[in-house]
């Protein structure tokens, strides 16, 4: 039996396994099994997580098909959501979490302990770049969008239809189109966003190893950084993705982007696997 516990972030959904609670199991094969939303607990991904110190610890995060990714915003807040609860962090508090990307320091500035325990995070996301790119598909079609680097990889379009249709084709269409291109050996994340105000956008997500989710949190950071730096909107700004709306604030190229938004504990329990 592997112990668990569930959160989400505006409805992009994670485990959170002990390092220890793990053992020596192959976990991708561990993080595949229990994601499946048919046949398991279901997730957008494992994040499998090990304490450094009172307020710290390390994560390493499995999408849905096994692959390993360097990090999921929304995924960290989740856990430190859960590191909250587990170490009875307070608003104020800052907790310090280790990722393949980097470290990322999550500030505590509410707590909400009703039906679900729901922590308001804000974390720092690092300092992004952001470059012009065209990827052209097999047929020939060309995609204008920007490459981003959140301490993972996105390409975000544009795009000025309320259904998100890039080049008379679906973003479900074009995002699988794009995550698997040549140009992204290691696959790469893919947003859509729609400009609403200087303040406000929304986006779609199609995320590499799992496909379309209703948020992500570097994906949220991704879409403020090409809004900002390429399309003329401001910060602070409302991000908002079918899951619901975040905040980030961003100062421009060479500085660290900020996130803002909840995440709550919503199961704990055991799940059967054999390895």
């Amino acid at each position: 039996m592997i112990p668990f516990s569930k959160a989400h972030a505006c409805g992009n959904d994670f485990l959170i396994v002990t390092e220890d609670a793990a053992g020596e199991t192959d976990w991708a094969s561990l993080t595949k099994k229990l994601c499946a939303r048919n046949t398991s607990v279901g997730a957008d991904g494992i994040e499998f997580f090990a304490w450094t110190g009172p307020k710290a610890g390390r994560i390493r995060l499995h999408n849905a098909d096994g692959s390993i990714a360097e990090i999921s915003g929304n995924g960290t807040r989740c856990v430190a959501a859960w590191m909250a609860e587990q170490s009875g962090a307070q608003p104020g508090d800052e907790l310090y979490i280790t990722t393949e990307a980097g470290e990322r320091i999550c500030r505590v500035n509410a707590i909400h302990a009703g039906e679900e325990y729901t922590v308001e995070v804000t974390a720092g996301m690092g300092v992004p770049t952001c470059a012009k790119k065209t990827v052209t598909l097999a047929d020939g079609t060309q995609i204008e969008g920007a490459a981003i680097s959140m301490g993972n990889p996105h390409f975000d379009i544009l795009v000025d239809n309320d259904e998100f249709m890039v080049a008379g084709r679906s973003w479900q269409e074009i995002g699988h189109a794009i995550c698997f291109h040549p140009d992204f050996p290691k696959q790469t994340n893919v947003e859509f966003v729609r400009i609403l105000a200087h303040s406000k956008i929304e986006i779609r997500i199609f995320e590499r190893g799992v496909g379309p989710t209703t948020s992500s949190g570097t994906g949220t950071s991704a879409c403020t950084t090409a809004a900002i730096a390429l399309h003329g909107c401001t910060s602070p700004l409302t991000v908002v993705a079918p899951g619901g709306a975040q905040t980030t604030m961003w100062g421009g190229p060479g500085t660290e982007l900020f996130l803002t938004g909840p995440a709550s504990l919503i199961a704990r329990g055991e799940a059967w696997y054999e390895d």
